[in-house]
């Protein structure tokens, strides 16, 4: 029976871009995810880590646009007479949390409640023409009333 053996050379390289790939792989696994953002309708349910995100700090003031134009990535259908809930992690809930339409801020003041309920209908009409539209991106910003910290972004599709 033959069995082949590295040379020392190669034994010590193996060991070391191992070591290196180890290394690398625990470096990934720390990576902490951002806080959580869910939307139900019915019995379906997305949820989403933050678009943006800063560990909890303000977002800098140069990309709180750039984040708020960002497009979802998920999105749910939903009938008009539907309720749309919303939930958010704990932590979110603590700083005050927003829903904004298109970009625009759709309330004033932060909601303090990890759970609120809004019926789909006011997702789909547009407050300057009153026209209705068959899609709309809600995003949900985690704010405490003067700086963003995070930004979560979801479509609402009009069921047909």
């Amino acid at each position: 029976m033959t069995v082949a053996f590295f040379s020392g050379s190669r034994r010590r390289a193996a060991v070391a871009l191992g070591a290196v790939s180890a290394g690398l792989l625990v470096l990934t696994a720390c990576d902490k995810p951002t806080p959580i953002a869910t939307v139900t309708v019915g019995s379906e349910s997305i949820n989403s880590e933050a678009a943006c995100y800063n560990d909890g700090d303000p977002i800098k003031e140069s990309d709180v646009q750039k984040c708020l134009n960002k497009k979802a990535e998920k999105s749910i259908t939903v009938a008009m007479d539907d309720k749309v809930r919303f939930g958010v992690d704990p932590e979110i809930a603590d700083n005050g949390w927003t829903i904004f339409l298109g970009g625009q801020q759709a309330e004033p003041e932060p909601y303090k409640k990890t759970y609120r309920t809004i019926p789909a209908s006011a997702f789909f009409s547009s407050q300057q023409t009153g026209e209705t539209t068959d899609e709309t991106q809600v995003t949900i910003v985690e704010n405490t009333g003067k700086t963003l910290t995070g930004i979560w972004h979801f479509k609402l599709k009009k069921e047909s």
